[in-house]
């Protein structure tokens, strides 16, 4: 049997963070604490801003060159988990949202945990499998009604049926 630890630390998190709070505001001062937090939540933000971008240009260069971008989505999740961390008040929190804002340490995560993870693309080494383009057809106005259908019964030259033969 497999036991998860998870649910006790989120459990513990509240008091290990107010013990945090105690013990540098001892060292700091109470307004120099407030500051960190505030400091910590604004870097949150703006790195979230600027490493997202980042991420999206990245996971956009692997499809364009017909790769897997699923190691960099993993990445674009961590570096969201890690900005919502520091948004959070908390030493502690900060610490693991600096952590997973480093790509060496979101490389060592992807390696541990993507035999967990699955994820679940379109994705061929030859691009994305999607609706082929030349297989639009438009109808205008009058070539179909509901009617026609109900009195006539199916129509085998419809294009509706040339697609599902091709």
């Amino acid at each position: 049997m497999r036991i998860s630890f998870l649910p006790l630390f989120l459990l513990a998190l509240p008091l290990l963070e107010i013990a945090g709070f105690v013990v540098v505001g001892r060292e700091v001062g109470a307004l120099a604490t407030v500051g960190l937090v505030l400091a910590s939540s604004i870097a949150g933000v703006l790195l979230l801003r600027h490493q997202g971008f980042g991420v999206m240009a990245r996971i956009r260069a692997e499809m364009d060159a017909g790769r897997d971008p699923s190691q960099q989505l993993a990445h674009g999740a961590m570096i969201v988990v890690a900005a919502i961390l520091l948004i959070i008040p908390g030493f502690i929190t900060d610490i693991i949202g600096l952590l997973l804002f480093l790509p060496p340490v979101r490389d060592l995560a992807w390696r541990l945990f993507k035999g967990r993870i699955v994820v679940a693309t379109n994705f061929t080494a030859g691009g994305f499998r999607g609706r082929p383009r030349d297989k639009v057809i438009d109808l205008d106005d009058g070539d179909y009604s509901r009617e026609d259908d109900l009195k006539r019964g199916p129509d085998h030259n419809s294009p509706w049926r040339r697609l599902k033969d091709d």
